[in-house]
Order: C-alpha cells, then structure tokens, then sequence
C-alpha cells in the first residue's frame, strides 16, 4: 500500500513548492500543543505556528468544543440579508478590543481577501466621495500583502509576482524605514503623499515577515501615518501576522498614536482553527457608502462570509488570548527570546538578530560567497527536521514564531537548532574559503 506521503504526490499541488524537485511532504495525522505527530509516530516541534496562525496549541480542546457545538447548532447561513450570534458577537468583542477609531467590521475567507477588501474600500471611498483620481498606492518595497491581484500590487515586486507583473496596478513604493534609515523614508513619503492621485498608504506595522522578519519603530510609523493624514490618505494597517499578541500588545497599532483607518486580520483570528479574514475600519468609510444610489455599495463578498464555525472559533481563541495565562505565556516567551538573542548576537556566523514580542529571528552570515549558498534554505531547514523541529528559512533568516503554549523546555529545544545552525554556517563558509 502507498503511504500517506506517496498519496499525496499523486494526486495534490502544494504552495511555494517546486513539485518536481520537493522531497515526499510529512505526513501529519495528528497535533497536541506545540507539536505536530506524523504517521509514523515521529513528534516535530512547531516552532512557527504553522505558518503564523497558531496561537494556543494544536487541537486545543476549549476551541475544539466551542467548534463542535456550534456545528450541531449552525454550521452555515447566507450572510447578504442575514446574520447569526457568532458573527454580530465576534464582531462586538473584536472591536472592544481594537483601536477606538474602529467601527465596523467586514468577513471574508483569508489574509489575501482581507487586504482586497481593504483595498476596495479605499478605492471605492474615493469614487463614492466624488474623486476617482484618487487611486494610487504607498507601500514599503519589501512588503507582502498577499496572493491575490490586488495584494500582490500592493506587494514587493520579486519572484513571488514577476509572472503576473503586466496585471498588476502601478503603486508607489518607499523604502523600509529601518534604524538609521528614518528621515530618508520620510522624504521618500513626502515627495508622493500630496499627490492629487494618492489615495491609501498600506503597511505591516512595525514587523514585515516574508521580507525576513524586518523591524522598525512605532515612532517613525506614528509620523509617516499622521504625515499622510494630512493630505487626507487612508491608511491601512495589515495585521495579518501581527495581530493578537504576536509583537507584545494585542495589537501593533496600540502602538501608535496615530491610529490607521483600516485594519486587516486573520492567521491568529481562529487560533489556527480555520480559515477566516476581516477587515475593520472606521465609521467616515463606512458611512462613505450609505446612499440611496445602490452603485455606492461595497460589491464584494464571498460564499462563506462569516460562517458561524469560523466566528465560534474566533470567539474560543479571543476567550484565550484575553485571558491573563495568556498575556504571562507572550511574556515569557518574549523574555526567553531576549536572553537568548544576548547570547547569540554578534556570534561569528550571525549578521543580526531581530526581537519584537514572540518573534525571534537570527540573520546567519553566508560569507562572500553567495553563490556557493544557493540551497542555504534547503540545508537549515533539513537540519530543523532532522531535530524533528518545523521552521521555515527565508533565505539566510531563521525566525521562530512559536505558539503560546511553548515551554521554556520547548524553546531551548529551538533555541538549540539556531545554535546548530550557526555552526553549519561556518562550517559551510569555511569548506567554500577552501574550495
């Protein structure tokens, strides 16, 4: 009989995978906690969260029966002309919790939708408000909305978007505001922001992920928001990653002054559960589409739009992340990830390290060589899996996102695998000095 694996490869497509050079995937039957069990009984350590979605654990079981209850009660409904409890409470939770600008809340099924939603609102504001010039785009260089045709506009121009580069909208892009690089950011803003054309300004706050987990100061993002709210630009805020505890608050953008007027949400909205997107924004928007004119609708919605399964998973998950257990779990591992990045940094083989919540991430040092590190990725994430540990390269960047649940026992266990990888780096750089 096949196994698992060998099933897979005939019949599925898997994403961001060369399918004719990958390695047979691991087949995972089961999660507990921080950790994923494969078919043949091997535990691996999830050290990020399934790609940024799992707040609580694998199959945590208070989110698990929340989801079973509701499938017996509701499982689905319409949501154009009706509405269900899960759906208005998630909402009336979400946004006690939220910037206070923030007033309504819209569904949709993922990240990319949500940035699409978002993007549509601005756009359509605009027109409905009588100024359809007003549609152009600030984005930093190195940011990731998204898969879709309007988040990958709104994304850095790379591999990920190079096929479709003709069908995507021409935005404007500013660099990263990274220390040091501050005032030039500014200036960058400022030659584009008091274009006539210039409608919504679109950011990761403070943590740009799939750029190589990039950081950057609430301070600088505060002036760059009020700086476009001058000249009447919208600003949306992707916390697609960042929100629900991931960089210290609930929030990135309780970490402005400057509040943005979208905001855009999933990964950690279910807990890792199921998929679901939402996006939020402020009462002017919202009311910037009340007419008697149906043209000035919001046409936009999806099939499973606030599906009650996915709202009662969202409600389990927020009972969880509110709660003071968790606040003391973020804490630690945040505390645990200083301690260790004091002892890492400046180490011979290590270009950086970045700390910002429960995110850890460690730039290793290729050497000159760059070429001779072609499959770099390919050869740090073996030696995770062959620790039975999951993490995800980008590039020569290692980061580790772990679910709240992580022990300390289960960190050093991480933190142990960046320590290999330092050494397969300069052993690495070493052999390619000598080739």
């Amino acid at each position: 009989m096949p196994t698992l694996a060998e099933r897979d490869h005939a019949v599925l497509w898997h994403p961001y995978t060369q399918m004719q050079t990958a390695p047979l995937p691991v087949p995972i039957v089961r999660g507990e906690g921080s950790w994923l069990i494969a078919e043949d009984g091997t535990r691996y350590l999830d050290g990020i969260s399934s790609w940024w979605v799992n707040l609580h654990g694998h199959a945590h079981p208070h989110i698990a029966a929340r989801v079973s209850t509701q499938l017996s009660t509701l499982e689905h409904v319409l949501f154009a002309g009706f509405t269900h409890p899960t759906a208005v409470e998630l909402a009336e939770q979400l946004l006690e919790i939220l910037p206070a600008n923030q007033a309504r809340v819209f569904y949709s099924d993922n990240g990319s939708t949500a940035v699409e939603v978002a993007l549509k609102m601005v756009m359509q504001y605009f027109h409905n408000q009588g100024q359809p010039e007003r549609r152009t785009f600030i984005c930093f260089r190195d940011s990731y909305h998204g898969d879709t045709f309007g988040a990958m506009s709104v994304s850095g121009r790379g591999a990920f978007t190079a096929p479709f580069g003709p069908y995507l909208f021409d935005v404007e892009f500013i660099d990263v505001p990274v220390p040091g690089r501050e005032t030039e950011v500014l200036a960058q803003l400022g030659a584009v922001v008091a274009r006539p054309d210039v409608a919504g300004f679109i950011f990761e706050p403070l943590l740009l992920g799939t750029a190589g987990m990039v950081t950057y100061s609430a301070e600088v993002l505060d002036e760059l928001v009020r700086r476009c709210h001058r000249h009447g630009v919208l600003c949306i805020a992707d916390e697609v990653m960042t929100g629900f505890g991931r960089t210290g608050p609930l929030f990135a953008s309780e970490l402005l002054t400057e509040q943005p007027d979208i905001m855009c949400f999933s990964k950690g909205l279910t807990g890792g559960t199921m998929a679901m997107g939402l996006t939020t924004c402020t009462a002017s928007i919202y009311e910037a589409f009340l007419s008697e004119d149906r043209l000035k609708t919001l046409f936009h919605g999806h099939s499973y739009t606030a599906n009650p399964v996915a709202c009662a998973a969202g409600l389990a998950s927020l009972e969880l992340t509110r709660a003071t257990e968790c606040t003391s779990q973020r804490a630690r591992i945040a505390a645990a990830h200083a301690a260790f990045r004091q002892e890492i940094e400046g180490q011979p083989g290590v270009r950086a390290v970045r700390h910002l919540g429960t995110m850890l991430a460690v730039e290793y040092d290729p050497g000159e060589g760059t070429s001779y590190f072609s499959n770099l990725r390919d050869a740090l994430y073996q030696l995770a899996l062959h620790n039975h540990v999951v993490l995800r390269p980008l590039g020569n960047v290692v980061y580790l996102l772990p679910p709240y649940c992580t022990t300390n026992d289960e960190l050093e266990k991480l933190y142990q695998v960046l320590r290999q990888m330092r050494e397969l780096v300069l052993t690495l750089t070493s052999s390619a000095a000598h080739a």
